[in-house]
């Protein structure tokens, strides 16, 4: 059919409805607003604000050079965002320095700094988060191999030392037996036990899935520190949150300080006590399954204490609409010069075997240094900033002198214990960097709604809100959304604010309902723009 022809249907088909269908009398003044829906005259929808605030993009030059060609080799391969190797290299060769060396921020104080890391990777499924952080954990992965087998031989050679000693046991058991009434003392001193071979531990590096009590054994064999790496740290998280697991959050959240002792009691376990808890911790999360818990965690739920806000290095980044075939060969010169990097590190060794190395800064590092933290301390006292905020920028305090700490030990390891102002500049810059990933991550409990309405807005234009049978719903009741237990929309009160906000945008409206046949407090049901039902179907 032609255009011309197209037109000439269009005003026959229109002829025709208005013999058929005499115009209706005008309804009565203030009917259309009275029902709500029912006019046909529907707003065009405005798009909504957008809940997640702008983030700094990852710069190359926050990493020292002997990392930074590998880190950009995975980014690149993968077609992840750079920010994900990036967290996961600083946070695996922090767990290798462990609690070997701390810094002393101050130049007259004891305070003392360990440089555990906590990494945290946001990123909805599918954007490689997972893929890319294995592959930060290969270096360690290798380590902890080479590691079992030295350990299998140790063994095994220990197992025929303790059967060595068994056998001259038993030797020196006849021996005395033909002497004992001639030479008794000579009976005794065979009788004597020997020293027993003493059993060979292995080196761990990388924890994945232990309880408190496992792992206050593990940190007993190595002392100096482990990494937690956890594929998806939701799960952990959230199973510290349930009742009796008191015990476990707190021993967490001792690991994180790296250099206090803890003491785990349990009926028939007996007494476990840890001279040092030292923990780095590595993982990723799903964008709404951190927001509930951002949400629970400053509203004084179980997760109110501090936990999260340890995530010194958490990043949520803007991920590329657009894909990019990648498919080369790895960059062999950058992946080896960053490998070095983990070997040097696994050899570093405290001053004694009770007391780390103790780094300073430079004067002209010192000095720097505090340039930065009056301002800090003063803006982290004030009212401006959210709460949720101010108690995660609060744990700056250790990570800035942390990551110096890194980098130093990374690019300068020679420069007997002292940091100097290059190494603490690129801490100050992750600095910078993170604050706004930690403001987009906090967002979800500054303005909940909008992360809410915008979460609801895509599960309405994918077709998702439909009843028991699978119909595309033209309407719904925030009771009909929580039970589908949607990320951040599990509770009637959270859907209905997110219906709120999408009906002020024109993306619904608003209807009340009779709660039933005889009255009483109205319900809210909301309509749907026909656009989403169009998209829906």
């Amino acid at each position: 059919m032609t255009s011309t022809d197209w037109n000439q249907y269009e005003t026959m088909a229109a002829q025709l409805d208005a013999e058929v269908f005499p115009a209706l009398p005008d309804a009565p003044e203030g009917l259309e607003s009275a029902l709500p829906g029912m006019s046909g005259t529907w707003p065009e929808p405005v798009p909504l604000p957008d809940g997640l605030p702008p983030v700094a993009p990852f710069d190359a030059e926050l990493l020292p050079e002997a990392l930074r060609g590998w880190v950009a080799d995975i980014a690149h391969r993968m077609q992840c965002p750079p920010d994900f190797t990036a967290v996961g290299v600083l946070v695996a060769i922090s767990s290798l320095i462990g609690a070997r060396a701390v810094v002393k921020p101050k130049e007259r104080d004891d305070w003392t700094v360990t440089p555990n890391l906590w990494g945290l990777v946001v990123g909805r499924p599918g954007v490689m988060k997972s893929p890319a952080l294995s592959q930060t954990m290969a270096p360690l992965d290798r380590l902890e191999a080479t590691e079992r087998e030295v350990w299998k031989m140790a063994h095994e050679a220990w197992e025929l030392d303790c059967k060595v000693a068994e056998l001259a046991a038993k030797a020196n058991e006849k021996t005395a037996a033909r002497v004992a009434a001639k030479d008794p003392a000579q009976a005794r001193a065979l009788l004597q036990p020997a020293d027993a071979p003493t059993e060979p531990k292995a080196r761990r590096y990388v924890v994945n899935d232990a309880t408190v009590e496992k792992l206050a054994d593990m940190l007993t064999v190595n002392p100096w520190g482990l990494l937690v790496y956890r594929d998806e740290l939701h799960g952990l998280l959230c199973s510290m949150d349930k009742q009796g697991q008191e015990g476990a959050r707190g021993f967490y959240l001792t690991g994180y300080d790296g250099n206090q002792g803890y003491a785990v009691d349990r009926i028939g376990r007996g007494e476990s006590y840890v001279s040092r808890v030292c923990l780095a911790m590595l993982g990723g999360i799903q964008p709404g399954k951190v927001q509930s818990y951002v949400r629970e965690a400053v509203a004084g739920g179980a997760s109110d204490d501090g936990l999260l806000q340890r995530f010194g290095l958490a990043v949520w980044p803007d991920i590329a609409r657009e894909f990019h075939k990648v498919d080369q060969w790895p960059d062999t010169q950058a992946k080896q010069a960053a490998w070095a990097v983990f070997e040097r590190l696994k050899q570093l060794q405290p001053a004694s075997d009770t007391q780390p190395q103790a780094w300073r800064f430079t004067p002209e590092a010192q000095a720097l240094y505090w340039e930065w933290a009056e301002p800090f301390e003063t803006e982290i006292r004030g009212d401006e900033l959210h709460p949720a905020l101010v108690s995660h920028l609060s744990k700056y305090r250790k990570l800035v002198p942390a990551l110096a700490l890194v980098f130093a030990l990374v690019d300068t390891p020679d420069s007997d214990g002292v940091i100097h102002d290059a190494e603490l500049l690129r801490a100050l810059a992750w600095a910078d960097y993170l604050r706004t990933h930690a403001e987009r991550l906090y967002s979800a409990a500054v303005i909940p709604e909008t992360a809410g309405a915008q979460a609801l807005l895509t599960k309405i234009k994918a077709g998702k809100l439909t009843d028991s049978d699978g119909v595309l719903l033209d309407g719904f009741t925030p009771r009909q959304v929580a039970v589908k237990h949607w990320a951040g929309l599990g509770a009637v009160e959270p859907v209905r604010k997110a219906a709120d906000l999408l009906a002020d945008y024109g993306w619904l409206e608003r209807e009340a309902m009779p709660s039933s046949a005889t009255g009483g407090r109205p319900s809210e049901r909301y309509l749907i723009h026909p656009q989403l039902l169009k998209r829906g179907q």
